[in-house]
């Protein structure tokens, strides 16, 4: 059986996020005095005296609203609630017991689960706030406990109180064998609609209104291909538009997200075609060395401009020079179609990113390069490479000798790339050639 799963419940602006970061040791979680900032549900591992467990930050409940994007989240809540084997029901000392309070209690206790009540805010120390004892008023099992998410304080007492509501659940350690997948694109490319179909169920808040999804959201997925991270990212905009103090913290989280991925899929709006934000976007992944799929979607929709596939690749490639080593595919995140193809691919760049190579056939590949294009030379001096040699992959690292650096222009070198991709593929991913200046006096002495 998996770890056991708390989930954080209770209206917007109590502090959820702020404990959800603090128990488990990162920012992960946005935090902001705004109600409606956490949004889809935001996974993280905590650990408590030896024992570890999964922590569920979730979006404010509005019992009752008419608001599209607040029913969403409600329903997040509800997904959350049901996934959880404890749920922390936490409440605003500063702002006491409320009406919305009261409804969320009634809809908990539906749930069946175990409840602990977080009373949070509770900042001063020694005696207690009176207004701390109105929370008695929701009727659960244990008292409620007073926590200081900003300071930590009291939540030692509110983990205790957790486990010991834990129902009896044998705990087994995951495996670290999946590779990690973000999914990037600029807002409304569908990569929530992506997600879900991959995993089909509505794991991600899916909304026509541009930037939706504000975190990177982590979801493990296992199928017949193999086990994978899905990681999906605000969709990144214009520098430009990113004027409010939300929106940039989700552009960090999408680029942070990119450092943790394997694999990262560009998903590219096949109605609008390869935008200079998607370039800009593919930049990120590619500045990282990560491999790359770009996914077009909706391909099944009638207005695009261009149903012929080679002629669109050619296009794409076009506009992403930088980044012909990418495979491109064509899917519908709406109909699914060929989306379960990526698995294929994901796994292929995965495994080309991690390829290494002996010395002894770089070294072939090198000299016969070497004797078909001369090095260039400048002055009366010419470029000397005397070897390489694989240094890591992911992506895959090779430095290459020379006897000066300022005669290894970039043309060259992109030369040398392309004869390592024409002899060993490295299809999907970037590949970064270090150069090394060695004098000849050096390397006749080795």
């Amino acid at each position: 059986m998996s770890k056991p799963i708390v989930a954080i419940v209770g209206r917007p602006n109590v502090g959820k996020s702020t404990l959800f970061n603090k128990l488990i040791g990162e920012r992960r979680a946005i935090v902001e005095d705004t109600p409606g900032v956490t949004r889809d549900r935001i996974y993280g591992e905590s650990e408590w005296c030896g024992k570890k467990f999964i922590l569920i930050d979730t979006g404010g409940i509005e019992p009752k609203t008419d608001n599209s994007i607040l029913k969403k989240m409600r329903e997040q809540a509800q997904i959350a609630i049901d996934t959880a084997d404890v749920i922390i029901f936490m409440v605003d000392i500063n702002t006491g017991l409320v009406a919305d309070d009261r409804d969320i209690a009634i809809m908990l206790k539906k749930s069946g689960k175990p409840i602990v009540v977080c009373v949070n805010k509770s900042d001063k120390i020694g005696t207690v706030d009176p207004t701390f004892y109105e929370f008695y008023e929701l009727g659960f099992d244990k008292d409620p406990i007073p926590v200081s998410s900003i300071h930590g304080s009291g939540s030692g007492d509110l983990l205790d109180a957790v486990f010991e509501s834990m129902p009896e659940k044998q705990e087994v350690e995951e495996d670290d064998d999946y590779i990690n997948v973000c999914v990037i694109g600029k807002p409304n490319a569908g990569k929530s609609s992506l997600i879900n179909k991959i995993l089909g169920t509505d794991r991600l808040i899916v909304s026509p209104i541009a930037g939706t999804t504000r975190d990177a959201i982590d979801t493990k997925f296992e199928n017949e291909f193999g086990k994978y991270n899905l990681i999906d990212t605000a969709g990144i905009r214009r520098q430009s538009k990113v004027d409010d103090k939300i929106e940039k913290y989700s552009v960090l989280r999408a680029q942070m997200a990119v450092e943790r991925a394997d694999v990262c899929l560009l998903v590219v709006d096949a109605t609008e075609g390869v935008t200079e934000q998607d370039e800009k976007i593919a930049g990120i992944a590619h500045e990282a060395g990560k491999a790359v799929i770009i996914v077009v979607n909706k391909w099944d929709l009638p207005d695009t401009e261009d149903k012929n596939t080679t002629n669109y690749s050619k296009k794409v490639y076009e506009a992403l020079a930088y980044m012909k080593y990418a495979p491109i595919m064509y899917v519908s995140a709406l109909t699914g179609q060929r989306v379960v193809k990526l698995f294929e691919q994901i796994n292929y760049v995965f495994n080309q990113s991690k390829m290494r190579v002996s010395t002894g056939m770089l070294n072939d590949v090198l000299n016969d390069a070497i004797t078909r294009v001369q090095p260039p030379s400048d002055k009366g001096r010419r470029l000397k490479v005397y070897y390489m040699t694989q240094a890591s992959v992911a992506p895959p690292t090779f430095v290459l000798f020379c006897n000066s650096a300022a005669l290894f222009h970039y043309s060259y070198q992109r030369y040398i790339e392309n004869c390592l991709r024409d002899t060993f593929g490295f299809r999907g991913t970037p590949i970064k050639l270090v150069i090394r200046q060695r004098s000849d006096e050096d390397e006749t002495r080795i």
